[in-house]
């Protein structure tokens, strides 16, 4: 951890680390630690989150929550769901990405997402290929691709394509594919996607599409951006909120259903390319490192 507070030793999640003794227990998505892939694991899991939350709790170690989103994406078991209130109620202090986001209870410090440059800074960088939108990230039935393909397949101009990488499920895999074999200007790219790929087809786009049917926070949208492309995305709160901290011309906004007007219209505006790069300063990772540090020290009650 290059960025992180040198007086604060960290320690990766593990079995046996969720039971050893610690000051402060950070969790960003705590659905993870319990989801299993059936019933019996998820309760298994959820057993043994919660042990370990009593012994936290009797050994005086503080919870600090990050919240990413409102609730789960793919919701869970009722199990599972109480666990989550119950590890909410145990939360010391919750961190929030956005100025949108309102925590359960309790004190709150808002901490932005850090920002990707440094991450890859040393990968290639293509120039952009004009009409090009590109969709990455994981392919799931909430983030929209079916309406992206639809609004794709009406636009008439041959020299637009879209590009899809990410990894799907197999219902979207097999409609993408569908739409693929009826329009040569789709291409596809299913699976994980190393960092060298992500950054060819983020750089090679005109315009990276999250046509997402509800965005609250997106590490795409912060890749893209941090790749200086500019992004077309849902008017939301938060999406407001971001396009006033980077500045002019690198978040579109669309409302209703995603289009074929709205997708050219979002190209004719990208291309007209701003004349500073998205203002992303306040998500360098030496700003980030030294919030959560004092944040550590706020729910533990260590000196500041």
């Amino acid at each position: 951890m290059t960025f992180a507070d040198p007086e604060i030793e960290f320690r990766y999640l593990s079995l046996r680390n969720l039971f050893r003794r610690a000051d402060v227990f950070h969790i960003h998505w705590p659905e993870v630690l319990v989801r299993g892939t059936n019933r019996a694991e998820t309760a298994v899991r959820s057993w043994v989150v919660r042990a370990a939350l009593r012994l936290m709790r009797w050994r005086g170690t503080a919870i600090v929550r990050t919240l990413h989103n409102l609730t789960p994406h793919e919701p869970g078991t009722a199990l599972e769901g109480r666990l989550l209130t119950r590890l909410d109620d145990l939360t010391d202090l919750f961190v929030t990405i956005n100025p949108v986001t309102k925590a359960p209870h309790g004190p709150t410090v808002q901490i932005p997402h850090g920002h990707y440059r440094d991450r890859f800074a040393s990968l290639t960088h293509r120039s952009p290929t004009p009409g090009r939108l590109t969709y990455a990230g994981m392919i799931r039935p909430y983030k929209g691709v079916e309406q992206l393909l639809s609004a794709f397949g009406s636009i008439e101009d041959p020299a637009a394509s879209l590009h899809l990488v990410g990894r799907p499920t197999d219902a979207l895999r097999e409609a993408i594919e569908n739409a693929a074999a009826g329009d040569s200007r789709i291409y596809a790219s299913f699976g994980f996607v190393p960092d060298a790929e992500l950054v060819d087809e983020i750089t090679s786009a005109s315009l990276v599409v999250l046509p997402y049917e509800e965005m609250h926070n997106s590490g795409m949208l912060l890749v893209a951006l941090s790749l200086s492309r500019p992004v077309l995305v849902p008017d939301t709160p938060t999406t407001r909120a971001l396009s006033t901290e980077v500045g002019p011309g690198w978040v579109h906004r669309f409302t209703g259903v995603l289009d074929s007007e709205i997708l050219e219209q979002a190209l004719t505006a990208s291309s007209i390319h701003p004349t500073r790069p998205p203002q992303l300063e306040d998500r360098d990772w030496t700003v980030v490192a030294a919030r959560y540090g004092a944040a550590f020290r706020q729910a533990s009650g260590w000196s500041v």
